[in-house]
C-alpha cells in the first residue's frame, strides 16, 4: 500500500508541477502535511542537498523520500511516479506539436503556462526562504518575535548576496559557493 501511495502522490506532483523541480515544492509540502513522511525541516535539508548535488531537485527529493519511506523499491516507485507524467506529456505533445505548432490556441496555451510556472517557482522560493531564514515552529511555541528569525542564516544570506554580486567574485563557479556555504554551515552549526 505504501508503494501505491508513494507512486500516486509523486505522480500528482509530477503531473501538476509545471516549471521544474522547485515547482514541486508546494506538492511536497502537501505530501508532508498529509502523510507525515518527513518534516518541513527534513524538506529544507532535502532541498539543500538536492540543489548541491547533480540532478533535478524534484527527482532527488522523490528518490530520498521514497527511500526513507519504502527503501530502495520505494525510491524507485516515487521517482517513477514523478517522471512518468513528464514522459507521457512530452510524448503526447511531440506527437501533436508538429501538427499544431502554428496554431494560435497552442501558442496561447504555452503563453498561459508561463505565469503558472512562474507562480509555482515563486511559491517555492518563498517556501525555501521561510525554511532557511525563519524558525516558524519555534515562534509558534513561544510567541516571541525574536524566536522567529534565524539571525545566523539571515546574516549569512546577506553576506552571500553582497559577495555574489561583487564583480570579481561573481564569476566564480557555483560549486565554490556551495562548498564554502557547506563549510560555513558546519563551522557555525546552522540548524
Amino acid at each position: 500500500m505504501i508503494y501505491l501511495q508513494l507512486f500516486v502522490e509523486f505522480f500528482k506532483a509530477g503531473l501538476f508541477a509545471i516549471g521544474g523541480g522547485l515547482a514541486t515544492l508546494p506538492f511536497l509540502y502537501a505530501i508532508s502535511d498529509q502523510f507525515g513522511w518527513y518534516s518541513y525541516s527534513d524538506l529544507a535539508n532535502m532541498i539543500a542537498i538536492s540543489e548541491s548535488t547533480p540532478g533535478p531537485v524534484g527527482i532527488n527529493t522523490a528518490t530520498y523520500v521514497g527511500n526513507t519511506v519504502g527503501g530502495i523499491l520505494g525510491s524507485l516507485v516515487a521517482t517513477l511516479g514523478l517522471v512518468i507524467p513528464s514522459i507521457i506529456i512530452i510524448i503526447t505533445i511531440s506527437h501533436f506539436l508538429n501538427k499544431f505548432k502554428n496554431s494560435k490556441v497552442v501558442k496561447d496555451v504555452f503563453y498561459g503556462l508561463r505565469p503558472a510556472s512562474t507562480a509555482l517557482i515563486a511559491a517555492a522560493g518563498y517556501s525555501v526562504i521561510q525554511l532557511s531564514l525563519l524558525f516558524i515552529d519555534q515562534y509558534k511555541e513561544t510567541g516571541i518575535l525574536q524566536d522567529l528569525f534565524n539571525m545566523k542564516a539571515i546574516i549569512f544570506a546577506i553576506i552571500l548576496l553582497v559577495i555574489t554580486n561583487t564583480k570579481k567574485i561573481k564569476d566564480l563557479h557555483p560549486v565554490v559557493f556551495i562548498t564554502l556555504s557547506a563549510i560555513v554551515g558546519i563551522i557555525f552549526k546552522f540548524n
